[in-house]
């Protein structure tokens, strides 16, 4: 052998051996997909009902909808919400009066009565558990997942997240959409985006980008085509377009069973 298709062979062995350990280390999602996909809601918007869930359930996509309890749709559509959890969307707990810290630049609309800065993390703990209660009598389900409202952790200068944490089977905390890395990845501060105004081809190249890491990405939407905080509805349903046309590359599904997935492969970690 000359020296030239030597080294082709070195180089050739060399990539494969790299190959071969790449797939080792990488997440093993199930049936071969490539990433995993997270499709969220907060708050619990009027636009979620009506135009979040007929487009996910036209792909048979099951979302999951965190709700702040105290907000007037929730009351005023129960019988809906209720619907949504029979056919396997997730509700997920958002606290009951959507507490931030009005000391944040930018936080100028939090009322005084639900500034996280006034409120005690014992008030917040029992606040949390509660809802949780709540969402079980709409849902009949035990394990919850949970979003914190403005990733604010702090109540009264101590962490409520860390004191409920162990009630919940995830927790989304952070910013980020997509996973940089599986292997750290800590469940209790699972990284989000919120998109605000994002085309379409934005949120399908952070769909490409988990692909090509083999992690996950976490949208959590607000409003859908209308409402606050929002996407266009053309914009939010040809996502679920391209990910409809890609089922063997992306596993689609709740928040709490992606999270579930991961804690098994962990050995219940």
């Amino acid at each position: 052998m000359n020296k030239t298709l030597r080294l082709a062979f070195c180089m050739a062995t060399l990539l494969g051996a790299a190959e071969a350990k790449a797939d080792e280390t990488a997440f093993a999602w199930p049936d071969g997909h490539r990433a995993a996909v997270s499709l969220a809601y907060d708050d619990a918007l009027d636009s979620q009902l009506d135009h979040a869930i007929p487009q996910l359930d036209q792909h048979g996509f099951k979302g999951s909808f965190y709700l702040q309890l105290s907000r007037e749709p929730v009351a005023r559509r129960m019988a809906e919400w209720r619907a949504a959890a029979r056919e396997g969307h997730e509700l997920g707990n958002h606290t009951l009066f959507h507490q931030c810290s009005g000391s944040v630049k930018g936080h100028e609309w939090v009322e005084p009565s639900r500034d996280l800065d006034h409120t005690s993390a014992a008030e917040m703990k029992d606040q949390v558990l509660l809802a949780n209660t709540m969402l079980q009598a709409l849902d009949g389900e035990q394990e919850r997942t949970m979003t914190v409202p403005c990733g604010d952790v702090m109540a009264e200068g101590v962490n409520y997240v860390a004191l409920v944490a162990p009630a919940f089977v995830a927790i989304k905390l952070g910013e980020g959409g997509v996973v940089p890395d599986m292997a750290t990845l800590d469940l209790r501060a699972v990284p989000v985006e919120a998109p605000v105004g994002a085309s379409a081809a934005q949120l399908i190249a952070q769909v490409e980008e988990a692909a090509r890491r083999g992690t996950m990405v976490n949208f959590t939407f607000h409003g859908v085509g209308g409402d606050y905080l929002s996407v266009s509805s053309e914009a939010h349903a040809a996502l679920l377009d391209y990910l409809a046309k890609h089922k063997d590359v992306y596993w689609v599904d709740t928040f709490r069973n992606l999270t579930r997935y991961v804690r098994e492969r962990r050995g219940g970690r």
